[in-house]
């Protein structure tokens, strides 16, 4: 008989899944906010809703030569990780407590808003070149875990 991922496993790989919806050219990230063994919301990054994919129209950080992590204001599209906030803000649904699993480390901007989401902890996969993410999150006493599968 197959074994059952563990709940950690399953909502990462769901995160993963949620990443193949993004329009972004540089990066794929899936985000899914889970309270109480619940999905609340998810998200993806690309364009604001309504306007032009990046995937269609360019990438202007790749036209500027930005680098990671730097000037994210450049930058057409929304975060996976904010718009996962907004899902569960336009559905009147509270974050306060709530876990995320992300593909990504969280940027600083992402970082404080999930802070003030009140989110208690973070699964991430992929690392992010954001040292002042990594501190506030810890000042904050959000948890912040690498995920190894």
């Amino acid at each position: 008989m197959p074994t059952r991922p563990s709940w950690e496993q399953y909502f990462m790989d769901i995160a993963k899944l949620v990443s193949t919806r993004s329009t972004c050219l540089r990066r794929k990230v899936g985000a899914v906010l889970v309270k109480d063994k619940h999905i609340i919301a998810t998200g993806y990054n690309g364009a604001a809703s309504g306007l032009t994919h990046c995937s269609v129209r360019g990438c202007l950080r790749m036209e500027l030569n930005i680098p990671s992590g730097q000037r994210h204001e450049m930058c057409r599209g929304v975060h996976a990780e904010q718009n996962a906030i907004i899902q569960a803000a336009l559905h009147g649904v509270s974050t306060s407590g709530a876990v995320l699993f992300c593909t990504d480390q969280p940027c600083i901007l992402c970082s404080k808003m999930l802070i003030n989401a009140g989110i208690t902890k973070i699964y991430f996969q992929g690392d992010y070149p954001d040292e002042l993410a990594r501190a506030m999150l810890d000042e904050a006493n959000v948890a912040l875990v690498k995920w190894e599968s």
